[in-house]
């Protein structure tokens, strides 16, 4: 399983994620991204891993952040075709796509803006005032950097606050929270709701219609 690596280490067109792939997870990415797209969603994450012999993790949503069990159908139909033609992985392997999850990694920077104020643990790949590893609750998403303020989980003498360089960050990912549990419940309710209203599909009752959350 290969980690990953800040944007900078190689752009992809029209890939806005400052949080990418290597090796073979980026060539699996620069494959299933365009089909992706033309169908209305995004890619969070590729990841081949050990699991269950070898599978291959497509995480995904739709641009307003919600990922139904039927798009997770839709998306491994349409992508399942595209990695047959390109066979970037030479043994066999099970697919698996899914949605980011409540506790999901962050790979852009709206994602950072999306859920400022909730608890987020980051890795970096160079180190950040002393450290590579950092938790805290995000205070501010900036254009070339984010605020963590420290989680009260932290250890004596630690800096209150610090700015963590989008280039310098390996992996992000929110904390499950019951204030987060919330939150993301809430924006997938909202996001449903202003999706029908856009189709001109009637409202469904609350609580009708829930989102995937498996990571």
């Amino acid at each position: 399983m290969t980690a990953p690596v800040a944007a900078s280490t190689g752009d992809s067109v029209g890939d806005d994620r400052i949080i990418r792939e290597s090796g073979i997870d980026a060539r699996v990415a620069s494959i299933v991204s365009p089909v992706l797209r033309g169908m209305g969603f995004r890619l969070v994450r590729a990841r081949l891993s050990g699991q269950n012999g070898l599978t291959l993790q497509i995480m995904a949503e739709r641009d307003d952040g919600t990922m139904t069990v039927e798009d997770c159908e839709e998306v491994s139909h349409a992508v399942s075709p595209a990695l047959d033609v390109a066979d970037p992985i030479e043994k066999a392997y099970n697919l698996e796509v899914s949605s980011p999850g409540i506790d999901r990694p962050l790979v852009r920077k709206s994602d950072f803006s999306t859920w400022a104020g909730h608890l987020v643990k980051i890795e970096t790949s160079i180190m950040v005032a002393e450290r590579k590893r950092f938790r805290g609750r995000i205070a501010e998403a900036g254009e070339n950097d984010v605020l963590i303020e420290r989680d009260a989980s932290g250890s004596a003498g630690d800096e209150p606050a610090i700015r963590v360089p989008y280039e310098a960050i390996a992996e992000a990912r929110l904390v499950l929270t019951d204030d987060l549990i919330r939150d993301a419940l809430s924006k997938d309710n909202q996001a449903r709701k202003e999706a029908k209203r856009r189709r001109g599909e009637p409202e469904e009752a609350d609580g009708e219609d829930e989102t995937e959350t498996q990571d």
